[in-house]
């Protein structure tokens, strides 16, 4: 339900009792200063007084330092900090331009000045958010950017910006209504999500059911009709629930706890219909009751009560003290069949999982930076949303898009189902009943056959839901079916299950993996031409016991054919034997190669007869890659050359990895392109660039387009790497009338000089 605001007391002649005020706020927050705060209070009043008409705005026609004053109740609620509620009394002075920023500092000090001009530059948000393609959307990106930096920075900037939403969303009933739609839809959009993920539900729920009464008029005056014909009934009940518990609470011997009703506000239970398309009738948690216990024990122990006094409803128990929501939130959610078989839900937690659902991150920020203790981490855990938000929107730019990540609810991404025997086990979401055998245990998991939800026996292929009690139907013997292993038949989800299963059949299918083992080390040592291997002791090396188990494991993946090729070459070079060394190493009888031994180094089997690609033809610096020819020794390609590309896929036991040398002697030719307004004196300019830096000329073409006026240049020249090119561009770049240098990376040098010069 709406919150109803408390009046601010006031004197005899009817301004406000700063005194009695500072005495009622002091209830809730303990001050330093108690006199700084008056000051501010004096001050705000007094330039409100001195303003002239104009300076008065639309949103608190009456008093805006009475809505500094309103601002500061709020915030006190929630125990911020002197300098915080300073802040909220001069706000509105400072943005209505009757106090400079200046002056605040001088007063009041830099703290305090500081949370005004964050408040301000959050105030810069202003809707209506449409779509506009100028300047206006990229101001929008701009200032929701600058809010988000603030909140991370210092929380108490939102929390003094939720709290002045909060003022002006309760004072809009008196503006147009074109300017209430205005105020309701930001604040439902941006607002409440932000208390909500700071955890700050008793500003959310306010928020939510404001903004809700001016967007949905007739849904929000149907339901709270519903509920006011219901309201004495419903109050009956809830006594009663509340004195059973009470004394089933004393019978057990815990004697400290609160037990109270629960108001379900409007928005929520509008949204609960709308989500189960349910009507107001089906809405279980409008009868709620809340209980409050010491420790975390506690909150199970007096679950088990509660379900030993009423019968559970199914599928309808949340654990939220293992499992807290993303903003932090902790409770046991569950729904009984209670007096006269009507649905109760009841909440379980402890006093300080209370606080925390109240006051969220405003029981956290002050340990922000000064110890290291619980509390500040959980303060960073709270705002840590915000930063991979503002981390978000770097990368994809869009408001639209960020507004929506701000205000959907993220869904948790666990579910929790129970065992026979009452145990919580949580799986990921998209869990199956195997899955959910494989968590309980392997041997489960392999004797799976069946099971059964909630004593309803199921496909194997179900999708687990949140509160359900899973039973597993077991063989005596036996194990998981390959067909568990084909994703497209969906009977696993987790890669925990996958890998055991995996595992299993890997022990399994010893002599299927030795056979694709012993293949694959045969057809490496044939490519290598390598032959009279001592077996039993290259096993050892590898530290397996014999060939069959190498070969087996080879197979199974768990062994690289690259280790064992190692260990091979190491092997042999203890023993001396240049010849077998030399097969090893693929040292075959060679043909000089046009790269010398400093251009290409052929990594793990040393160095081969090399020859550069003509079709992509690589200069050093690129990353490159082999292909080993038949009798020619090893071809370099460029890593993205289409035809290694189609190589990698026809003939992938052919590619083997090179790298460049340290040094490279050899200069590569390399055909650019020059794009450039056309003029009188353009290739003398190029030519002559060429000459100067002494850069050799195989080929030259070019083409005007006259009607255009635009001259391209296509150049076959040598170079002896990717920086000297890349001076090369710079240069070029500098001449006159020249847009563009580029390289063509697929360029034919051969074919551009048998077309010849220009």
């Amino acid at each position: 339900m709406v919150k109803v605001r408390e009046d601010q007391p006031l004197t005899a002649s009817g301004t406000v009792d700063i005194q009695q005020w500072l005495t009622r706020l002091q209830e809730d927050v303990r001050l330093r200063e108690p006199e700084r705060l008056v000051d501010a209070c004096e001050l705000a009043e007094k330039l409100e007084l001195e303003a002239p008409r104009t300076h008065r705005v639309w949103l608190s026609p009456g008093s805006s330092f009475r809505m500094g004053l309103e601002m500061a109740d709020i915030l006190g609620e929630l125990k911020l900090d002197q300098a915080t509620l300073e802040a909220a009394v001069l706000y509105r002075a400072v943005r209505e331009g009757l106090l400079s920023l200046e002056s605040v500092t001088k007063r009041f000090g830099e703290e305090v000045a500081s949370l005004i001009d964050g408040v301000l530059q959050m105030a810069a948000i202003s809707y209506p958010l449409a779509p506009d393609h100028g300047m206006g959307q990229h101001n929008q990106q701009e200032n929701l950017r600058k809010m988000l930096v603030n909140m991370v920075s210092d929380v108490r900037v939102a929390l003094i910006k939720i709290a002045e939403r909060t003022c002006a969303l309760r004072q809009v009933k008196d503006a147009p209504l074109e300017k209430c739609l205005q105020v309701a839809r930001e604040v439902a959009d941006i607002y409440a999500p932000l208390a909500h993920r700071l955890g700050v539900g008793q500003l959310k729920w306010e928020l939510e059911d404001l903004s809700f009464r001016y967007l949905h008029e007739d849904e929000y005056k149907a339901i709270a009709k519903l509920l006011a014909e219901k309201r004495l009934d419903r109050d009956r009940y809830i006594h009663d629930v509340v004195e059973t518990i009470k004394s089933l609470m004393e019978a057990q011997h815990i004697h400290r706890y609160d037990v109270d009703g629960r108001a379900k506000h409007i928005y929520s239970i509008w949204r609960k219909m709308k989500r189960k398309r349910i009507d107001f009738s089906q809405v279980h948690d409008v009868r709620a009751v809340r209980i409050l216990v010491p420790e975390v024990a506690d909150c199970y122990t007096v679950l088990g009560i509660i379900h030993s006094r009423w019968h559970h409803v199914p599928n309808e128990f949340d654990d939220y003290i293992a499992n807290p929501k993303k903003n932090g939130y902790q409770s046991l959610h569950t729904a009984v069949m209670g007096p006269e078989n009507k649905v109760l839900e009841i909440q379980i937690r402890t006093f300080a999982m209370h606080d925390e659902a109240e006051l969220g991150v405003c029981a956290h920020w002050r340990y922000k930076g000064h110890d290291t203790n619980a509390k500040s981490r959980s303060y960073e855990e709270k705002i840590a949303w915000l930063r991979q938000v503002l981390e978000w929107q770097d990368e994809v730019g869009g408001f639209g898009d960020l507004r929506e990540g701000l205000s959907s609810d993220v869904a948790p991404d666990r579910i929790y189902v129970f065992t026979p025997d009452g145990h919580v086990i949580d799986l990921p979401r998209i869990a199956t009943p195997i899955d959910f055998a494989y968590r309980v245990h392997t041997e489960i998991g392999h004797r799976c056959r069946g099971a059964k939800i909630n004593g309803r026996i199921v496909p194997l292929t179900y999708k687990l839901k949140t509160g359900q009690q899973i039973e597993i139907l077991t063989a005596t013997k036996g194990g998981p079916s390959r067909d568990w292993l084909n994703p497209s038949l969906g009977y696993v989800r987790t890669s925990r299950a996958r890998a055991k299963i995996q595992a299993w059949f890997k022990h399994q299918a010893r002599d299927q993996n030795l056979d694709e083992g012993r293949v694959l080390f045969d057809r490496e040592m044939r490519r290598l031409d390598v032959e009279g291997l001592d077996l039993p002791k290259l096993a050892k090396a590898v530290n397996y016991q014999n060939a069959d188990d190498m070969y087996a494991a080879i197979g199974a993946g768990d062994l690289r054919i690259g280790q064992v090729l190692h260990q091979a070459q190491q092997l042999f070079g203890e023993t001396d034997d240049q010849e077998q060394l030399d097969r090893l190493l693929a040292k075959p009888k060679r043909q000089s190669s046009k790269a010398t031994k400093s251009d290409i180094t052929v990594l793990g089997v040393g160095n081969l007869k090399t020859s550069m690609a003509n079709c992509c033809r690589p200069v050093p610096g690129e990353p490159i890659i082999g292909f080993i020819t038949q009798g020619r020794g090893v071809t370099v390609h460029r890593q993205d050359c289409s035809n290694i590309l189609q190589l990698r896929l026809d003939e992938p036991q052919r590619i083997i990895e090179v790298e460049w040398g340290e040094r490279a002697q050899t200069r590569y030719p390399v055909t650019i392109e020059i794009q450039a307004w056309d003029r009188s004196g353009l290739l003398r300019d190029v030519t002559g660039l060429l000459g100067n830096e002494k850069v050799n000329v195989l080929a030259v073409n070019t083409l005007t387009d006259t009607d255009e006026g635009i001259a391209r240049l296509r150049i076959t020249l040598e170079v002896d790497g990717l920086e000297a090119l890349g001076r090369l561009f710079s240069r070029i770049q500098q001449l006159p009338n020249v847009t563009e240098v580029r390289r063509l990376r697929n360029a034919d040098p051969d074919q551009q000089i048998r077309k010849g010069g220009a």
